[in-house]
């Protein structure tokens, strides 16, 4: 097998070889759309840390990244590199030594760029390649989900109302938006992201054209979902598909069936709007959103992440 650097005449090539991995994950997910193309992969050959593995003169495989960032997860003060979907694939015969080849290579690359943090976004069904990153000392950490947008099987809940909310309601959110985060602040997340000032939280959500769905009692939030345009995979965009970006019960709420009521109340007002699938993607270390999401959706990318030493970037390797 041979590594080389991902160049510009290696991608359309590339480009086959992830729509065939694509391709082998829709047997898994049928709610996965059909798609004429998917991210270009040029500007992955602009950067210089990607890599080609060749095996008698054929491409088997490529892994390239998005140039380094601050801040990753927005939650710690490293430097990392991410891998998004279609923007690393490989043939399914030894995929996970192929991939084994290839990070071998491109993490150097990475290290000398900066980047401690490596994080990969791999089909959910490949568990062969999930394992291989396993033993490089990779673990899960967020996953992307589908469902067509049909109405989930659930009892309605008596007492509870629910509601689209304006924008100048927007700020009823926000007391539940705090307790969210708060809630990442607790063990097993230990995710500390500064939180939004309410002005801040109502300015950002309106800009990106955010819609809130809540549950109230007695006329009280108790529980929101908020829907976007779009999602973090290349799936999760177009006219008819929307995203879960936010989602959060409070807890004396929960085991009543509130939030799947929700849920359905969202899916009927978006499904009478035209829109036919629905995504959501969460922290595999979010064992309430874990629980809940895979009861109705079903994944489709498991993103792994391995945190390096990162005092080997001193060494100038």
């Amino acid at each position: 097998m041979d590594i080389l650097n991902f160049e510009r005449k290696y991608v359309e090539e590339a480009t086959a070889i992830a729509y065939a991995n694509y391709y082998d994950e829709r047997q898994f997910v049928k709610e996965l759309p059909q798609v004429c193309d998917i991210p270009d992969l040029n500007s992955f050959a602009e950067n210089g840390l990607g890599v080609v593995a060749f095996e008698n003169e054929k491409m088997i495989g490529f892994l390239c990244c998005c140039d380094p960032f601050d801040n990753v997860f927005r939650a710690t003060d490293v430097r990392g590199v991410f891998s998004p979907m279609g923007a690393n694939a490989a043939v399914l015969k030894n995929c996970s030594k192929i991939y084994a080849a290839m990070y071998q290579a491109a993490g150097a690359k990475w290290v000398k760029a900066g980047a401690v943090s490596h994080a990969i976004c791999l089909h959910a069904h490949n568990e062969e390649l999930q394992r291989q990153f396993f033993l490089y000392g990779f673990g899960l950490r967020c996953l992307d989900a589908i469902r067509p947008m049909e109405l989930i099987d659930c009892e309605p809940c008596e007492d509870y109302d629910f509601v689209e909310l304006s924008k100048a309601e927007f700020y009823l959110v926000y007391p539940l938006h705090l307790a969210l985060y708060w809630h990442y602040c607790e063990s097993p997340f230990f995710m500390n992201r500064k939180p939004e000032t309410e002005e801040e939280f109502i300015v950002s959500s309106i800009q990106d054209g955010g819609r809130y769905f809540a549950a109230k009692q007695n006329g009280k939030l108790c529980a929101f979902l908020k829907i976007s345009a779009s999602g973090e995979t290349f799936v999760a965009t177009g006219n008819t598909y929307r995203h879960i970006r936010g989602a959060y019960c409070l807890p004396e709420h929960r085991g009543k069936r509130v939030y799947q009521n929700l849920l359905n109340f969202t899916i009927s007002m978006l499904k009478k709007e035209g829109y036919t699938r629905l995504g959501v993607d969460f922290e595999s270390f979010n064992p309430t959103a874990r629980g809940f999401w895979l009861k109705y959706f079903t994944a489709y990318t498991n993103s792994v992440v391995r945190r390096i030493d990162e005092r080997i970037t001193q060494l100038g390797l």
